[in-house]
């Protein structure tokens, strides 16, 4: 069933998913049988992360899964304590030590944090990690335009992709036509945004009803429809299964404009600002 998740394809070269799994929070045994379970209902790209302390997990449920390796695509990311150059390059093998992994698909610099000032580094680790076969596609998170701007400046290499926050209450308009005039694919992290006020919205309800669908599966239609990959967790399978249900219908254009205005200058989950926030 993976095969019937269309696939964007990178910068790069590199293909993957529109859709893939989260895992923050996912762990432990509990953690690699969602996994496990997400992978047999057809998901095929992992999101994970240094920070979300579960690296592991997901190369457990990568060796436990009966998919080639090969034919899946996992991600993670380097946390901002560790964006010194040196001691990126030893966090990145680390992050394939914890999992048990000989590369991983997409590699990405979790936050700019600019205060800091040393995600440029981080950057050239990442690009020589790419060079000595540890990563396929290396990209980051949260990155305003100056910060990329100033990465391909410095170095010559273009990231991949950006991961940012983005669903209907934050849409990142200009964020989003800036990646596609530069030719970087656009990741969504938290798609469905908070679910007790998705699942209120009069809006996303409507247009539910009308197709006959679920609100969260308007929303990840609404992403793919933007162009971008989401990303959504879930530890149900039943949900797993009702995220990736959303290639049967489409949504019209007046649609798509009525949940991109659902958006709010205080639309923020937490208020997480890329151009001041730190994250360690």
């Amino acid at each position: 069933m993976g095969k019937s998740i269309p696939e964007i394809t990178l910068n790069d070269g590199l293909t993957l998913p529109v859709i893939g799994l989260g895992t923050y929070k996912l762990k432990g045994n509990e953690g690699v049988k969602s996994i496990l379970s997400a992978i047999d209902t057809g998901y095929r790209l992992i999101d994970s992360a240094y920070n979300y302390e579960n690296e592991g997990t997901v190369g457990e449920a990568v060796r436990q899964s009966a998919v080639p390796r090969e034919e899946l695509k996992i991600t993670s990311k380097l946390p901002g304590r560790y964006q010194t150059y040196d001691k990126a390059v030893t966090t990145i093998q680390e992050s394939l030590y914890r999992a048990n992994l000989d590369y991983y698909d997409v590699y990405l610099i979790h936050w700019p944090n600019p205060n800091q000032d040393t995600y440029v580094e981080a950057w050239q680790a990442l690009i020589d990690a790419k060079k000595w076969g540890l990563i396929r596609s290396i990209g980051v998170c949260n990155f305003l335009p100056e910060h990329i701007e100033r990465l391909e400046k410095e170095t010559g290499v273009k990231p991949s992709m950006n991961q940012i926050e983005l669903h209907p209450f934050f849409n990142q308009a200009s964020q989003r036509s800036w990646h596609e005039e530069n030719k970087i694919i656009t990741e969504s992290w938290s798609p469905l945004a908070r679910a007790n006020e998705v699942l209120q919205n009069d809006t996303l309800e409507q247009i539910a009803e009308h197709h006959h669908k679920s609100i969260p599966q308007i929303i990840l239609r609404w992403h793919y429809q933007l162009g971008a990959i989401s990303i959504p967790k879930s530890a149900s399978p039943q949900r797993q299964l009702e995220n990736i249900s959303i290639f049967d219908f489409s949504l019209t254009d007046t649609e798509m404009n009525l949940i991109s205005g659902l958006t709010r200058p205080d639309g923020r989950i937490n208020n997480q600002d890329p151009a001041t926030y730190e994250e360690f």
